[in-house]
């Protein structure tokens, strides 16, 4: 199974393991990105960072951390942007899912959210929903683009 139950990412963070969810497209199709969300141990708290990336990959090429950020122009993001911090993992997660819309039964392990964007490749890149049926959140602008 790819998704982890609530207890397992609990136990990810605590481990200073990160999780991610892969949130689909954004942008155009002039210029098409793709977006996920992370929540990271840092050394006294846990941070929550929105990634949206230009979508260059292929059914053969899909490391989202080798993606150029959507908005080269704008250094803040070239590594993500700080959505938010909490003292304990399941508050970041709780800042994570408020902020871009992401749901608790879909976090996976770190490096696994590319599976899911190698997943959408390979199904056409539909723009409304995932591969899996659910409806792609609708993220508010402050963490980016969506169209």
């Amino acid at each position: 199974m790819r998704y982890l139950a609530e207890s397992f990412i609990l136990g990810a963070l605590e481990r200073d393991r990160s999780v991610e969810q892969f949130l689909g497209p954004c942008g155009s199709a002039g210029h098409p990105g793709v977006r996920y969300v992370e929540v990271r141990a840092a050394k006294t708290s846990f941070e929550v960072y929105f990634h949206t990336l230009e979508d260059v990959g292929s059914e053969s090429f899909f490391d989202l951390g080798e993606f150029p950020p959507f908005d080269p122009d704008d250094e803040a993001v070239e590594f993500g942007r700080l959505l938010g911090m909490a003292e304990d993992p399941l508050a970041a997660l709780i800042v994570a899912e408020r902020c871009t819309g992401a749901g608790r039964g879909r976090w996976v392990n770190e490096g696994i959210a590319q599976d899911e964007y190698g997943d959408f490749v390979r199904a056409g890149r539909a723009s409304d929903a995932s591969p899996g049926g659910w409806l792609w959140p609708e993220v508010p602008d402050v963490a980016g683009p969506r169209t």
